[in-house]
């Protein structure tokens, strides 16, 4: 059993940030059926990200199907219809799954389901009990409440590039994008969250309610300790927190050091994290160095911060003496945070990744052998669900409405 049996999910969600959450939902095993736009004479239909390649998954003959690697690695363990809810009956058949829904799941435009007698206040008189989450890029209220979410462009609004990339004075400093989509991820992460916790109040008080969920909103909320420093000082002093590269504004130190280029002279780098004094205190006996951990301004963090200018030279040429193997090697034994910067073959191929089992192999309608990452989390009564591949469009459409429905063939 899973933890989520029998809870039924109604996923009228497209591109990232709401498949992200319902795919959440599926893995801890609720019947989460996505509900995507037929194929028409202007749209192949389903959702948009199944385009969004290459890459695309390969047939068993090995030729390109229409299923895109980005669309594979949102949508597993749900299934799939078709339902045109621009039309009456396609709305009236919605109004009827959602009748028999936990919780429904959108990312529509403001307002734009009420068109369709599909909006909060429509459902919840169609089922009181429903958890009905709406996922934009800045919530139902507010001046931005029309416009269209994109994570670049939130990423950008949320203050998340300006304390992301190099430093300004430095080569290659400037404002950056993290590598992936982490507006919608941390939004699908926090969709995932409060549907739980409505859960539990539907589940006590049978009153269902509505969720807002704005990217804007999580976007400000992940600035974490950034925030709360620029909220604490910044505000009152005008410090307002920059791009610091791949250091760490409260901790030193905490970065990217270049190490001894490897045997054919290839620059070299790696990752040291000494979170607290002890920490670096074993460092510099490593390093060969205690006197750094003797001096009273590097003996404690707060120092190490103001003085940063003064240490890291220093380090940085310690850094460079050995190579990063070494390095890797002798501060592990010690016990201080270190780590390799890796490329995704270098993940996959990490043989924690592997024991971990973050990599999960599919038998697909289209394929015998698709590998997806695995989802996280790992229960020790409850495993997370792997019966269902990510759907073709449509796939399910007599089996759901068998299943919530009733209907025949």
């Amino acid at each position: 059993m899973n933890t989520l049996d029998g809870i039924r999910v109604l996923d009228l969600s497209r591109v990232l940030a709401g498949p992200w959450c319902t795919q959440t939902l599926a893995d801890l095993g609720a019947d989460v059926v996505k509900v995507e736009r037929p194929p028409g004479p202007d749209h192949p239909g389903g959702d948009d990200t199944r385009g969004w390649g290459p890459p695309f998954l390969r047939t068993r003959d090995g030729s390109d199907s229409a299923e895109s690697a980005y669309y594979l690695g949102a949508n597993r363990n749900k299934r799939s219809i078709t339902c045109d809810f621009t039309q009456p009956q396609g709305q009236a058949l919605l109004r009827r799954l959602a009748a028999r829904a936990d919780v429904l799941v959108e990312n529509h435009k403001v307002g734009d389901l009420a068109r369709y007698g599909l909006d909060w206040t429509s459902l919840q008189a169609v089922n009181p009990r429903l958890v009905y989450c709406s996922i934009t890029g800045y919530g139902q209220t507010g001046p931005y409440k029309d416009r269209a979410g994109y994570d670049y462009a939130i990423q950008g609004l949320g203050g998340l590039m300006s304390v992301t990339g190099e430093r300004d004075a430095l080569p290659g400093g400037g404002p950056q994008k993290v590598g992936v989509a982490v507006a919608d991820l941390f939004t699908g992460m926090y969709a995932t969250v409060a549907i739980l916790a409505a859960l539990r109040h539907a589940e006590r008080s049978g009153q269902g309610q509505q969720i807002d969920l704005a990217l804007l909103d999580t976007q400000v909320a992940m600035l974490a300790n950034l925030g709360a420093n620029y909220l604490v000082q910044g505000r009152a002093d005008g410090t307002v927190p920059g791009r610091s590269g791949n250091a760490h504004v409260n901790i030193v130190p905490y970065q990217v050091f270049e190490v001894a280029p490897d045997a054919q002279g290839q620059p070299q780098h790696l990752i040291l994290a000494v979170g607290n004094d002890a920490q670096f205190a074993r460092f510099c006996a490593v390093a060969a160095r205690p006197e750094l951990a003797a001096d009273p301004r590097f003996a404690r963090n707060p120092g190490r911060v103001r003085w940063r200018e003064l240490l890291l030279p220093q380090l940085e040429a310690i850094m460079q003496t050995r190579c990063k193997a070494d390095w890797l090697a002798t501060l592990t034994a010690a016990q201080v945070p270190c780590g390799p910067i890796n490329n995704l073959a270098e993940v996959f191929a990490d043989p924690q990744v592997q024991q971990r089992g973050m990599v999960q192999r599919w038998t697909h309608p289209l394929t015998d052998a698709l590998d997806l990452v695995a989802s996280p989390l790992k229960f020790s009564l409850t495993p997370v669900r792997s019966d269902l591949p990510p759907p073709l469009l449509g796939q399910h459409d007599g089996a759901v409405l068998a299943d919530w429905l009733g209907s025949s063939a």
